[in-house]
C-alpha cells in the first residue's frame, strides 16, 4: 500500500477513527499490529511470513541474549539472530547478484557453467525491518538496553506501519515506550500530523514525479550521447528527484504517526545544504547513517586503531552502505566514492589540526566522520565563503548519483563522459522547457536548503502568520488534487 494512493486514504481515515474510539489500549495496539500487516500484505501477503519470522526469533533470542551469562551460548545466541535475518537478506535482496558474480568468476578461469537463473522476488522494505530488529539483538547482546517485555509491543516496533517498509530506522528506545502507555494525538498533534503528510505527498506526487522523473528517466535511459546541458539536467532532475521522494515519504511517515500520537525519529535535515560530505551524511538519512555509525563503523574499530585503520574503516562501511542499498556493483561504486569524499576530508581535517591552523573540535571522531557534528565548525574557520563550499559538496554529490541511478558501469560512463564535455556532438533528448522545469527546481531546492539549514519546517509553520500556513497548505492540496501522478512506488521501496 503507497501512500500516495487512495487506497491509503481510506485505511488511514479508519484507522484514525479506530484509534479514536473507546477501546482499550491493549485493543488499539492489536487493531495498529493487524493494520500494519494489512498495509504491508498489499505488496504480496506471503511475505508477511518472513515479518512474523524474524519478529518472533528476535523477541525471544534478544530476551535470551539479556539474560544469558555464559560467553560461548550468549555468541551462539547472536550468531543464531545475525544468520536469521541476514541470512533471509542475503537470500531475497543479494541471491541473484551472488549467483551472477560467482558464474562471471568460475567461467572466467575456463568453467563452462551456467545455471538456470533464480526467480526471486525481493519483499518490501527487507533491508528497513531487518536492520531494526538487528539492532534490538546487538543491543540485548552488549546489555544496552532492557529486553521489551511483551511480544505485541515488540512485533508493533517491527512492523508500525508508517516505518515498516522505508523507514526512519527506528531503535526500540525511541519506539517501545511510546506503546508502553496510552496514545492519542492532540489537536496540535494532529494538524501538525495532517501537514507534514500533506507536505509528504506533495513533495513526492508533484515535484518528484510530475516535475522531474520525466526529465532524469529520460537522461539516464538515453542511448546515445548526450550535450552537457542534457547531462546535467537529468542528473539535477535526478538530484531533486531522489530528495523529494525519500524526504516525502519519511514526511508522510513521521505525519501519519504523529496523527495517531507518536513521534518518529527526524530523517532528513536539508543535506543539500551540507558544507562537507560528513555533514552531509548528518542530514541525509540520519537513521542509516547513525546506525551505519554505532553497528559497524564503532565496532570496526571507528578511529581508535590508527589513521590508516580509521580510512578503512571510512571506506568499509560507505562500501556496505551502498552494497545496502542495492544488490548492483554501481551501488558498490557510489559508497567508494562518498568513502572517498569522507577520507579525504578526514585527511584535511588532520592536516589542518597539525599545522595548528584550527584549534581540535571538541565532539569525537567517530560523530565528525559520520555524523558531521563537528565538521561544520572546522570548516567555517578555514573556509569564509560557506554558501560556496555546500554549492561544491552539492556538485560532487551529483557526481555520486550517476552512480546510483545508471543500470551499469556502461551507461554511468557514458553520462559521466557527457558531463564534463568529453561529447561535443550528442544529441539532446531535453525539451527546453524541461530544462528550464528542473533549473528553477533546482535553485529553488538549493536556496530552500541553505535558509533552512538550522531550521525545521514545524517550528517555521508555527511562527509564521496562521493565513500564510493555510494559504501554502491549500496551494499543496490543490496541486496534489491537479497532479495525475497518484500510484508511483517511492524510489527506496527497492531496497
Amino acid at each position: 500500500m503507497l501512500f500516495n494512493s487512495y487506497t491509503f486514504i481510506v485505511f488511514f481515515m479508519v484507522m484514525l477513527v479506530l484509534h479514536n474510539l473507546p477501546f482499550s489500549w491493549k485493543v488499539k495496539k492489536v487493531n495498529l499490529l493487524l493494520a500494519s500487516y494489512i498495509f504491508y500484505a498489499a505488496w504480496n501477503p506471503p511475505f508477511i511470513l518472513l515479518l512474523w519470522l524474524s519478529t518472533v526469533i528476535d523477541f525471544f533470542v534478544g530476551r535470551a541474549l539479556y539474560t544469558e551469562e555464559n560467553k560461548h551460548r550468549k555468541k551462539l545466541l547472536l550468531v543464531v539472530s545475525l544468520i536469521g535475518n541476514l541470512g533471509m537478506l542475503c537470500f531475497f535482496k543479494y541471491g541473484g547478484f551472488f549467483l551472477d558474480n560467482f558464474v562471471t568468476l568460475v567461467n572466467s578461469i575456463g568453467i563452462n557453467y551456467h545455471p538456470a537463473k533464480p526467480n526471486i522476488i525481493l519483499p518490501a522494505g527487507i533491508s528497513f525491518y531487518t536492520f531494526t530488529t538487528l539492532c534490538y539483538t546487538i543491543d540485548m547482546y552488549k546489555r544496552k538496553s532492557e529486553p521489551v517485555r511483551s511480544l505485541l509491543n515488540f512485533s508493533l516496533f517491527v512492523t508500525f506501519f508508517p516505518h515498516l517498509v522505508a523507514g526512519p530506522i527506528v531503535r526500540p528506545p525511541q519506539l517501545v515506550p511510546q506503546f508502553e502507555t496510552p496514545r492519542k494525538a492532540s489537536q496540535k498533534q494532529l494538524l501538525q500530523g495532517l501537514f507534514l503528510l500533506t507536505l509528504g505527498l506533495f513533495m513526492k506526487v508533484v515535484l518528484a514525479d510530475s516535475m522531474l522523473s520525466g526529465a532524469a528517466d529520460t537522461v539516464f535511459t538515453a542511448k546515445g550521447q548526450l550535450p552537457a546541458l542534457d547531462a546535467w539536467m537529468g542528473v539535477l532532475a535526478f538530484s531533486g528527484q531522489i530528495f523529494f521522494d525519500f524526504a516525502g515519504y519519511s514526511s508522510c511517515a513521521i505525519g501519519v504517526a504523529s496523527c495517531l500520537g507518536f513521534v518518529l525519529p527526524e530523517n532528513f535535515l536539508y543535506p543539500y545544504a551540507a558544507i562537507g560530505f560528513s555533514d552531509f551524511w548528518r542530514r541525509w538519512h540520519i537513521t542509516l547513517s547513525a546506525w551505519l555509525r554505532d553497528y559497524l563503523y564503532i565496532p570496526l574499530g571507528g578511529n581508535r586503531k590508527g589513521k590508516l585503520r580509521t580510512y578503512v574503516n571510512l571506506m568499509i562501511t560507505m562500501l556496505l552502505g551502498g552494497l545496502w542499498h542495492g544488490a548492483s556493483w554501481t551501488f558498490v561504486a557510489w559508497g567508494a566514492l562518498h568513502g572517498t569524499y569522507l577520507c579525504v576530508e578526514k585527511f584535511i581535517q588532520d592536516f589542518r589540526k597539525k599545522r595548528s591552523l584550527v584549534p581540535a573540535p571538541s565532539l569525537a571522531t567517530e560523530t565528525i566522520v559520520l555524523q558531521g557534528v563537528a565538521a561544520p565548525r572546522f570548516l567555517k574557520k578555514i573556509w569564509p565563503h560557506n554558501f560556496t563550499l555546500a554549492l561544491l559538496t552539492f556538485f560532487l554529490i551529483n557526481v555520486t548519483w550517476v552512480f546510483f541511478r545508471s543500470p551499469d558501469f556502461s551507461s554511468a560512463g557514458h553520462l559521466l563522459s557527457s558531463l564534463f564535455g568529453a561529447v561535443h556532438n550528442g544529441v539532446g533528448v531535453l525539451s527546453t522547457l524541461a530544462v528550464i522545469k528542473v533549473s528553477i527546481i533546482t535553485v529553488a531546492l538549493v536556496l530552500t536548503h541553505w535558509y533552512m539549514r538550522e531550521r525545521r519546517v514545524l517550528n517555521v509553520a508555527n511562527h509564521a502568520p496562521w493565513w500564510l500556513v493555510g494559504i501554502a497548505w491549500g496551494l499543496m492540496l490543490v496541486a496534489l488534487i491537479m497532479s495525475q501522478e497518484t500510484g508511483s512506488s517511492f524510489i527506496y521501496f527497492q531496497f
